[in-house]
């Protein structure tokens, strides 16, 4: 049995191959989905299922071939790919418009994104692996500095994450790349530091380079992405997964803050009781 598809791309990927053995109502879904990919994005499984001359079950039925749990699951691809290729905020906004007939008043939307990052907040303490949280925190208390790096959308992450944990005396540097000089900031990481790569989907090439490099010197790496399936996420000493909200097209950044903010305290904590323990005989031998 095939995977389930992972992306967009996987998705018409499959529905090409798998297009001449569906049924005739599969087949007139199929033609629909691929001719109509803004309005999928966004629209309800009525309004589609009315719009392609189907029923709403069929909608289920083509999703459930495919693999996915049901027809939302696989409306996601066809959102991810609205972000990824429409990064004006200005184009994803006529997009949504567009699919939804739609012109949602201010409180609406900030109801709607209340709503949604609540619910994300909420779900991030069962998805983030306990282990991987303290092994992330083993890193960084072993360190002598912390470079914390991320790009566009996500660099509001980084640039937090460095002021944190500078004001519980973890020594931090943030990697802006001002300039143009990510390369050269990294290759200023110290044997004994570590990194943090904070990245979502499409994954920025300047991320991965920096990950990349830091394997290649040894030095312990944590990322904050979001899939296991993130290039990063597989070459990373620590990953931990976070699924932000999503309202339109429109990523929030409220859980990966939580998690920073999270990570920032608890080593923190950590340092503190450190320096409350009592000095062992072995601490008084390297006196």
């Amino acid at each position: 049995m095939s995977e389930t598809p992972q992306d967009y791309i996987q998705l018409e990927a499959r529905i090409t191959d798998d297009y001449p053995s569906l049924s005739r109502r599969l087949q007139q879904t199929a033609r629909f989905l691929l001719d109509h990919p803004q309005e999928v994005a966004f629209a309800t499984a009525a309004k589609l299922a009315e719009q392609a001359g189907v029923t709403p079950s069929t909608l289920i039925r083509f999703a459930n071939h495919f693999g996915f749990s049901g027809f939302s699951e696989m409306q996601q691809l066809f959102r991810a790919r609205l972000v990824d290729e429409l990064p004006n905020y200005t184009e994803r906004i006529r997009a949504v418009r567009s699919a939804t007939g739609e012109t949602p008043d201010s409180t609406q939307l900030l109801w709607e994104f209340a709503e949604a990052n609540r619910e994300v907040l909420e779900q991030l303490p069962g998805r983030i692996d306990p282990r991987s949280l303290e092994r992330a925190l083993d890193i960084f208390e072993h360190a002598d500095a912390i470079h914390v790096m991320a790009v566009r959308r996500t660099f509001m992450v980084a640039s937090y994450m460095t002021y944190a944990l500078q004001h519980v005396d973890k020594r931090a540097h943030l990697v802006s790349g001002i300039g143009g000089m990510h390369g050269e900031q990294i290759r200023s990481i110290g044997d004994r530091d570590a990194l943090l790569v904070v990245s979502y989907s499409p994954y920025a090439q300047e991320s991965r380079e920096a990950a990349e490099e830091a394997v290649r010197r040894g030095i312990p790496l944590v990322v904050i992405t979001d899939s296991t399936l993130s290039p990063l996420a597989r070459v990373a000493d620590v990953s931990l997964i976070v699924h932000e909200a999503e309202v339109k097209s429109f990523r929030g950044l409220t859980a990966s803050l939580c998690l920073t903010q999270t990570l920032a305290i608890a080593l923190g904590v950590r340092q503190d009781k450190a320096r409350d323990r009592p000095p062992t005989d072995n601490d008084a031998g390297h006196a």
